[in-house]
């Protein structure tokens, strides 16, 4: 064999190493390769998002090493779980389920070892009133305990939706508790600071972002500089929309602003999720997940 022959061998075999060590790289921060810019896509379809399941509330951890879901499967909703194992993600597996009751919209807690949920599971034998609590388990061991409530403070006889924590600990969430006995869609958003494992009484957010129908499913960046949240509003696309909030100089919540046709569809748009290097939004549609490059952001600032 000539030398130009083993070089032209040698550039070949180069190639194919960077090539596949950069599909790797990919792989190990994001499960799916296929990198979305500002068109959606349906995320890591056929692993995450499958034809024949309906998949809701997703979350990666901070390192970007675990994936957290919900799917629901005849009515009834389990969170489910993989993880990056010998460089590869292993086989999503159920985690939190139960026989009777449901349990979704899973949100890792900012030291990570607590997980937090919604289940409509009664919180004592003296519970008769049907509706969904916050919930969480915490690690020990590095298996989850059986399901904690999060309190009086937080959970009233009414719904209470969707969890979120900016990193100072302050968790965002719904709920229907003040609605009107006609009106049980009015969602609104609430936050609430927590101070040695205890939640304070929560605080309803402005009407920047609540209005007098549906507002739910929000996610907090962890500098609370921005809002992402499901509505129901006149002028929205579909069934429920994302919109998008942004704080002024002064702290406060700006209006919020529909984040368009891109995202937003003839469907129910929800369960927004910004990864924690903020480069994707991953959210829920059409009972996929789907994402899409967060500078789309940039164009509601």
């Amino acid at each position: 064999m000539n030398s130009f022959n083993k070089f032209f061998l040698s550039f070949i075999a180069l190639t194919f190493i960077i090539s596949c060590t950069s599909q790797k790289s990919i792989l190990l921060n994001y499960i799916d390769p296929n990198i979305p810019s500002l068109t959606t896509k349906i995320f890591a379809p056929d692993f995450i998002s499958k034809e024949h399941e309906s998949e809701f509330g997703s979350i990666f951890s901070e390192k970007g090493t675990e994936f957290y879901y919900a799917i629901d499967i005849n009515g009834k909703a389990e969170i489910r779980y993989t993880r990056l194992k010998n460089n590869r993600w292993s086989i999503p597996k159920t985690i939190i389920s139960h026989e009777k009751y449901g349990y979704n919209d899973p949100f890792l807690s900012t030291n990570e070892k607590e997980l937090f949920y919604i289940s409509n599971m009664p919180k004592n034998e003296k519970d008769t009133i049907p509706d969904y609590d916050i919930w969480y388990s915490k690690k020990i061991n590095n298996e989850w305990s059986k399901p904690i409530n999060a309190g009086n403070k937080i959970n009233s006889d009414n719904n209470e939706y969707y969890i979120s924590f900016a990193s100072n600990g302050t968790m965002y969430f719904a709920s229907n508790k003040n609605a009107e006995k006609n009106r049980l869609h009015d969602y609104d958003i609430y936050s609430a600071t927590r101070i040695n494992n205890e939640f304070n009484e929560p605080e309803k957010l402005n009407n920047a972002i609540n209005s007098k129908r549906y507002e739910a499913d929000v996610f907090v960046s962890p500098n609370e500089s921005y809002l992402i949240f499901s509505s129901a509003r006149k002028e929205g696309f579909g069934k429920g929309d994302l919109y998008i909030s942004f704080k002024n100089k002064n702290g406060e919540w700006q209006n919020a602003k529909n984040m368009g046709a891109i995202v937003n569809t003839k469907n129910h748009e929800l369960c927004p999720f910004v990864t924690k290097d903020g480069k994707y939004l991953l959210y829920t549609s059409n009972q996929d997940i789907y994402w899409i490059s967060t500078q789309i952001l940039n164009q509601f600032k």
